[in-house]
């Protein structure tokens, strides 16, 4: 099975320029001590959930209690008791109208055939090519399934596929029917792959936030998508803007993978403003998650199961190492930018879309690492897996770990302290999805 050279991009210079602070690039507070074992902890006050978001979604996916996962190897997902399991799609497309019956013959992604001896990039044939495509999804999902892990997809492949800078220049793409038409295949070939199982979709984080980060106005209407060309079949009676892409998408999703939960990612920097790096104590931090949560309405949020939220992926070691910013958040909540700060926009991202939250990428460094290649220092893992109280108190039903930037921390490179915590956390009892105020 091939493995992508994925790299996902999050923090671009062309935004940074005219920005104080952009996805995770802020520069702010120093690290403060590690928060210690049992801070918080399991331990807190359950309500009894008849009434909370949480619950009653937790419950759709046979579970009671805050989840945890990661994207990780397969020795580490079979040794520690992770609820999820997750995977990003994120390269070419299939040249020809349709997804293509056979990897071994007359299938191509960029004019390269997806036989094995040539190893085209859709992401379709990273198999052995005398299996129908798809096979890599559809053992991702039997191998989850198998650990008693819920299969979690992130489908990243607008910009991927584009052949466009990231960000304003990429979403040009999205009114090319030809292009559109193909990309919309290819979700609905993944969905087919996820048929009848239950898994969790995440579709295309970063692209709602460039949709609603480019427009003077901000709003999805304003950016043209050919949606109703590209897939008259799914789509044929929605706009052709970025509203129409979103709930296109979505009805999709409901149509070949029915028992799928389906989200779309909320980021802290759409509204040109960082909300996770501020440093202003009197800023209305609701209030821009607010407009982040009413632009994911207009692209069809109301459908959807839950929403995705993000510190960004890369440890703050890395920063502070590669690029001189220091994006630490203060763990002993005093200091801004903080985890309250942070908790707080999610909860009311949560509160008015009326869907709850996952944690997603979350960093998976630590302050015993030397601050090195794949062994760079943060203090998220230590901090959401000793106060698991104040994220479902926030609206958050999951904490999954892990970047989709190879030069980060993994859970295969941080000494152990991933799965440790992991463990402590499941054998604690885990954090009911309701806390009393």
């Amino acid at each position: 099975m091939r493995t992508p050279a994925l790299f996902r991009r999050k923090c671009w210079p062309f935004l940074a320029a005219g920005l104080l602070a952009v996805a995770g690039c802020s520069d702010s507070s120093e690290p403060g001590d590690e928060p210690g074992p049992g801070t918080d902890g399991p331990g807190v006050t359950p309500g009894d959930g008849s009434e909370c978001l949480g619950a009653a979604f937790l419950s759709t996916l046979g579970k009671s209690t805050v989840l945890v996962g990661a994207q990780m190897e397969d020795a580490t997902a079979k040794a520690a008791p992770f609820d999820v399991r997750y995977l990003y799609i994120a390269a070419g497309l299939f040249d020809s109208k349709d997804a293509c019956q056979s990897c071994a013959s007359g299938c191509t992604s960029g004019g390269v055939s997806c036989s094995n001896s040539a190893g085209c990039a859709w992401w379709g044939c990273w198999q052995y090519d005398q299996e129908p495509p798809g096979a890599y999804v559809r053992d991702f999902i039997k191998s989850a399934q198998a650990n008693g892990q819920l299969p979690f997809i992130t489908y990243y492949e607008a910009f991927q596929a584009s052949g466009y800078t990231e960000g304003e220049e990429q979403l040009k793409a999205l009114n090319d029917a030809a292009f559109l038409g193909r990309y919309l295949a290819d979700w609905r070939f993944l969905l087919k792959q996820v048929g009848q199982e239950k898994a969790l979709l995440q579709i295309e984080p970063d692209m709602w936030a460039y949709l609603q980060f480019f427009p003077k106005d901000g709003k999805a209407t304003s950016t043209p998508v050919a949606v109703k060309a590209a897939n008259p079949t799914d789509c044929g009676t929605q706009e052709n803007n970025a509203a129409g892409l979103g709930r296109c998408m979505i009805s999709m999703a409901r149509k070949y993978a029915p028992n799928a939960k389906v989200g779309l990612h909320a980021s802290a920097w759409a509204t040109k403003t960082d909300v996770s790096g501020n440093t202003d104590p009197s800023f209305d931090v609701a209030g821009e998650a607010n407009k982040v949560a009413d632009f994911l309405l207009s692209v069809g949020a109301g459908d959807t199961d839950f929403v995705t939220v993000e510190a960004s992926d890369r440890d703050a070691g890395w920063y502070q190492q590669t690029t001189g910013s220091a994006v630490w958040w203060d763990p002993e909540n005093r200091k801004l930018p903080h985890f309250q700060q942070a908790f707080t926009w999610a909860k009311a991202v949560s509160t008015r879309l009326n869907k709850p939250h996952l944690w997603w990428q979350l960093p998976v460094g630590n302050m015993s690492l030397p601050n090195t290649n794949q062994k760079w220092r943060d203090n998220r893992v230590d901090y959401f897996l000793t106060h698991p109280g104040e994220v479902a108190a926030a609206g958050g039903v999951g904490m999954l770990f892990g970047a989709g930037n190879y030069e980060q921390t993994t859970p295969e490179t941080d000494g152990g302290n991933l799965m440790k915590r992991v463990k402590a956390y499941k054998d604690a009892g885990g954090q009911a999805a309701c806390v009393k105020n």
